[in-house]
């Protein structure tokens, strides 16, 4: 995940960078159930309005929290599928908080009305992420029911009302690339704090609809938007935040804004910064429980399994000996092709690795939703120079930048 606002806020108000010590504890984001009421296009786990055999238990379940709980995650975030589909989420979720986790919920929105909102605000969530992926219709035929929109938004309104931190999700595809500028109109109209953009993950049926990926044009014509947008909100001190991810590249493409822009020592500053960060974190950061107990080096890897939180705890498995864990947790990791021989590997940490598997059949192959050139990567100079082109920002009317 790339902090798009927070590090340009550190371009108006620099601070000392925070190196990692010690072993990194990882946000672990839990899928609690595959059962969902809606059928999204993009949908990682699959998920459908059905039981699922194999689902953890309630007993289960708080075993693995208070596993979670004693390894000192630093914060968890209850998934699904849709989490409240699952019975015992607010259980759950309040013995979380009484062990103080960082606490936040990602949800369709569309089940946050009556009893229900009164419980997430009770709760005490820190943030509820309530993903919607277009206006209206759109959005509607993304995830598969008719009035989705109007459910989520409604979702949206319960928990600002209720003083419930909230944001938009967006996966943005060529499909829906046209509606972002719409709906982050919609966020800042409708007072929400923050919005999250992730780029398409091959993953579940976002692996069989990967050609609906944004093209790696429209990826970048959509960051210039992006970094539009939270630099606007950062000048006028607006509480708006901007947050990517799943394309760490991102980052470099930040960086690269900045350094047309502002002096030298700003930059090598942020550059600090995002180095202390390292980019993708699959396997070190991040990782994944699954609503059978299988843990995975992030939600995308459902292909690949650690082990089982019901035959040994969380925290045995995270701190083994897999070999994969082994290397996701190398600095430089074992990249190849265009990410081997990339000058922002400290930044970018080899971008998203399953993309690679996917395609490929290697997990250490070249990232193919790379938007940047090999001139802006530093990998095309002569005699071992490194050449750098200009930064391609915003150079005519962002609405025609997403056809």
């Amino acid at each position: 995940m790339f902090r798009l606002s927070h590090y340009m806020n550190l371009i108006r108000h620099p601070k000392p960078v925070r190196r990692r010590k010690g072993p990194v504890k990882p946000v672990v984001i839990w899928n609690l159930t595959r059962r969902c009421n809606l059928r999204c296009r993009h949908c990682y786990t699959t998920s459908a309005d059905v039981e699922f055999p194999g689902e953890l238990t309630h007993e289960q379940a708080m075993g693995v929290l208070e596993d979670l709980g004693r390894f000192h995650i630093p914060a968890l975030i209850l998934s699904g599928g849709e989490p409240l589909a699952r019975r015992d989420l607010f259980e759950i979720a309040g013995r979380a908080r009484q062990m103080g986790m960082y606490l936040a919920l990602s949800t369709n929105g569309t089940g946050i009305v009556g009893e229900a909102a009164d419980r997430v605000a009770e709760t005490g969530f820190d943030y509820v992420g309530i993903s919607i992926d277009g206006i209206g219709a759109r959005n509607d035929w993304f995830r598969g029911k008719e009035g989705a929109f109007d459910l989520a938004l409604a979702g949206v309104r319960a928990c600002l009302e209720r003083g419930v931190k909230v944001g938009l999700r967006f996966t943005v595809t060529g499909d829906n690339a046209d509606q972002l500028p719409e709906i982050l109109d919609l966020a800042e109209r409708e007072g929400v704090q923050k919005f999250y953009l992730s780029h398409l993950v091959y993953a579940g049926r976002g692996n069989k609809n990967r050609g609906e990926d944004a093209g790696l044009a429209r990826s970048r014509a959509v960051m210039d938007l992006l970094i539009d947008r939270a630099w606007s909100a950062c000048v006028e001190d607006r509480p708006f935040e901007i947050v990517t991810g799943n394309n760490d590249a991102d980052a470099v493409h930040f960086l690269r804004w900045a350094a047309e822009r502002f002096p030298d020592a700003t930059v090598a500053g942020v550059r600090e910064h995002l180095e202390a960060w390292g980019g993708n974190s699959s396997g070190v950061g991040v990782a994944n429980i699954d609503p059978q107990g299988k843990v995975h080096p992030d939600t995308y890897w459902s292909d690949y399994t650690i082990g089982s939180v019901k035959e040994r705890p969380f925290s045995e498995l995270w701190t083994g000996d897999d070999p994969m864990l082994a290397e996701l947790r190398r600095r430089p990791r074992p990249l190849k092709g265009r990410c081997g021989l990339c000058a922002y590997q400290g930044i970018c940490g080899g971008n998203t690795r399953i993309r690679a598997l996917q395609i490929t059949g290697d997990p250490w192959a070249e990232d193919p939703a790379c938007y940047l050139d090999d001139n802006e990567i530093g990998i095309a100079g002569e005699g071992g120079r490194l050449t750098v082109t200009p930064f391609r920002g915003r150079s005519h009317d962002p609405a025609h930048r997403f056809h």
